[in-house]
């Protein structure tokens, strides 16, 4: 084997191929829509986010018992 087959195939084909997964990783990159930045007018309209949207709106005011909900015990206490 020679130098140049030695060079050739420890050197240039794996530069080949991570300069092939580089491409293929910054693609959508460079051909994407620009991002947004703070400090840039946001030129969309709002749109509101729910995680249910037939839940807009409905609030459940009552348990299933008829109770009047708001006397739930629970989550994160401490002393200061």
């Amino acid at each position: 084997m020679s130098i140049v087959e030695t060079i050739l195939v420890f050197a240039l084909i794996p530069a080949a191929i991570y300069g092939v997964v580089a491409l293929v990783t910054l693609r959508s990159k460079f051909a994407g829509t620009p991002r947004y930045r703070p400090g840039q007018a946001w030129e969309y309209p709002p749109m509101w986010w729910s995680g249910h949207p037939e839940g807009i709106g409905a609030a459940q005011s009552e348990s299933t018992s008829g109770e009047q909900a708001g006397t739930a015990v629970g989550g994160a206490s401490g002393n200061w």
